[in-house]
This record gives C-alpha cells, structure tokens and sequence, in this order.
C-alpha cells in the first residue's frame, strides 16, 4: 500500500513540473501587458486550497496564463474571455501546447457581452483589464451576478486606480502590494 502511494506521488510530482515547463507565449504589442511571474505566484498562493475542481473565469484573457495555471493546479473548467484577436489567438495556442483545451472555453467578445450572455457560474474569477480605462470598475460591478457565493473575486491594478470595497454581496477582503501593483480579493 506505501509503495503505491510513494508511485502515485512521483507520478503527480513528475506530471506537475512537466506541465510547469511547458512555457506560455505572450501575445505581441504594446496592447497587452501580461501578469508578471511574481503576481501570478502570489495569486495562486492566496487561492492555493480554493483552485482545484472549482470553474475559473480569465477575464481579459491577454495570453491566457492565468487560466492555465489554474488548470494545471486541478481547476475543473476555464473560461477564457477577450476581444483581442491576437490575445485569442495566443491563448488557444497555449492551451494545445499545455494540452489543457479539452477543460477550456474561448470566448471572443467584451467583458460585458460576455458577462451578459453567460450563464455558468463561476468559483473564482480573476480580472486584470488594461490599467486606467474604468474597465475594471465596471467589470467589478458586473462579475458578482456570476460568481457562486463562496467565490472569490481577485483584482489586478495599478495602486493608483481606485476600487470600491464592496461589490454586490462581494466585499473586499484584502489587499495586497506588490511594487506599483495591488492584487485585491473580494469574498462574501
């Protein structure tokens, strides 16, 4: 029985630095600026016992990375969300170069159309818009009516940008800074 669990152990530990290896591409131009290493780390240690079989929502996709972390880390199902043509075409080519396409849905539309149409509810979403354009805070308002209610909201932006402390039932939580960065966390 020991022996059994030791291989499925090593089998888990090879599987998940395998998939740790597989690099994401970013898409190119100056319209994108992707989550960098240090923020997504943090991110994933704030939720590390909340990701696995739970429904993640990447919205404002960029290349996809967030979302595919939270497959690799045991999520249930990724909800990929952008209007960039080149983000889109980024994130579908990360997902079959992870091998992760088959628990991933792309949808290309706006936030709010997509927030709009949507009819699956999701346990975490994760919003990192592009900085001082107002989209965040809109995008804030709208997220909560798709959220489960044991579900956490996290927020990327610029120190400087202001956000309320409640969002429907979601009141912010905590705050953390990173540099010139805040990655804020909204819970019922």
């Amino acid at each position: 029985m020991i022996l059994q669990a030791e291989r499925l152990r090593a089998f888990y530990e090879s599987y998940y630095r395998l998939r740790k290896r597989q690099t994401t591409r970013n898409p190119e131009g100056e319209d994108v600026r992707p989550t960098t290493d240090r923020i997504k780390e943090a991110v994933f240690s704030i939720i590390q016992f909340e990701t696995e079989g739970r429904n993640f929502l990447d919205l404002f996709a960029g290349s996809g990375q967030m979302g595919i972390e939270a497959l690799s880390r045991g999520a249930k199902s990724a909800s990929f969300v952008d209007n960039a043509k080149k983000s889109l075409e980024t994130v579908k080519r990360n997902l079959k170069a992870t091998k992760l396409e088959n628990s991933a849905k792309v949808f290309a539309m706006d936030f709010d159309s997509f927030l709009s149409m949507n009819s699956q509810r999701f346990d975490i979403a994760f919003l990192d818009p592009p900085y001082r354009t107002g989209m965040l805070q809109d995008a804030l308002e709208l997220v909560p009516e798709a959220m489960n209610d044991t579900g956490v909201i996290i927020a990327e932006n610029p120190l400087d940008e202001e956000i309320l402390s409640n969002y429907g039932d979601f009141v912010l939580d905590r705050q953390y800074r990173y540099g010139k960065i805040k990655i804020t966390t909204f819970r019922t």
